[in-house]
């Protein structure tokens, strides 16, 4: 069984893939004909991977038809472990950027970084570049490769985080370009989501006092956490804890008009802990209380 390649260093990156170090917290690689010969990589630093000319292999960073064809990135925090397939750990042709922890001290990415959620998406949820976007990309990796031949002096490190957000900040408008180009499967997925919340009301597991979890809903939809989080805002403008605060209203609404029902019962279901908080929440959000609203629509 072969074993994971666990590069701990930018350096012993660098003499890995036959490229010189430069700096020794950031470089930039060119791939070409790479060969690693064990079963996966795993990285001690944040990678980003830009893959080019992988069209028979790239169905495993979940390549659909209306995606960009021209290349893919796949970014990757510090110790996670990455493979393309079975055959390969790392592509062919394409690019490799790398950069330590450490180069981030100081700098307002030190916490910035955490915006960029992508670093938590699973690689079958990688970005599909158009031929512009490559471009645009590769222009920011030379730049940054530009940066780094220059010998070391008090500006470099400025610098080379600025190009490192530069191009941080391109991935996001590029993903949400992708989220726009995968409208149709993200308005599925949407109501694959109302689908999971109507049966997890429906199934009592609110009397219990829980509440339905981004991990949860993201494990059914077989999607990562932080991609399903950023899909639903950029797909309904709220967060999940929003979006299922207006499916609670509407499946109060629906059972209050039931006969039988009545606001404790309702409160119950609904996960309440008791009949006063419900018709709290209830009046806030609708400026009724339940009985008035039950009365009010017979």
């Amino acid at each position: 069984m072969k074993e994971i390649l666990d590069i701990k260093t930018v350096h012993q990156c660098n003499r890995c893939l036959g490229c010189q170090t430069l700096h020794p917290l950031a470089s930039v690689i060119r791939l070409d004909n790479t060969d690693v010969k064990e079963h996966g990589v795993r990285f001690d630093f944040y990678a980003i991977l830009l893959i080019e000319n992988e069209k028979e292999h790239i169905c495993c960073c979940g390549r659909k038809p209306y995606d960009f064809s021209y290349a893919t990135m796949v970014f990757l925090p510090p110790e996670q472990t990455f493979d393309m397939t079975y055959k390969r750990v790392l592509p062919q042709q394409g690019w490799l950027l790398a950069f330590h922890p450490d180069l981030l001290c100081g700098t307002h990415l030190k916490e910035g970084i955490k915006r960029y959620t992508f670093f938590q998406y699973r690689k079958e949820e990688a970005l599909h570049l158009s031929v512009k976007e490559k471009n645009k990309i590769t222009e920011c990796l030379q730049e940054m490769d530009a940066e780094l031949h220059h010998p070391i002096d008090r500006h470099s490190q400025t610098l080379i985080v600025r190009y490192i957000e530069l191009l941080l900040d391109y991935c996001t408008r590029f993903y949400e370009r992708q989220f726009i180009t995968r409208e149709n499967k993200n308005k599925l997925i949407i109501k694959q989501t109302d689908a999971i919340l109507d049966k997890y009301i429906s199934s009592g597991m609110l009397r219990r006092g829980n509440y339905p979890t981004t991990d949860y809903c993201a494990d059914l939809l077989k999607l990562s956490p932080c991609y399903f989080e950023d899909l639903l805002k950029f797909e309904t403008g709220k967060t999940l804890k929003e979006f299922f605060q207006i499916k609670l209203l509407e499946t109060a609404k629906r059972i209050l008009l039931e006969k039988e029902s009545t606001p404790a019962s309702v409160a119950a279901l609904l996960g309440f802990a008791n009949v006063q908080q419900f018709n709290v929440w209830f009046k806030k959000i609708t400026g009724f209380t339940p009985n008035v609203y039950k009365v009010s629509q017979n």
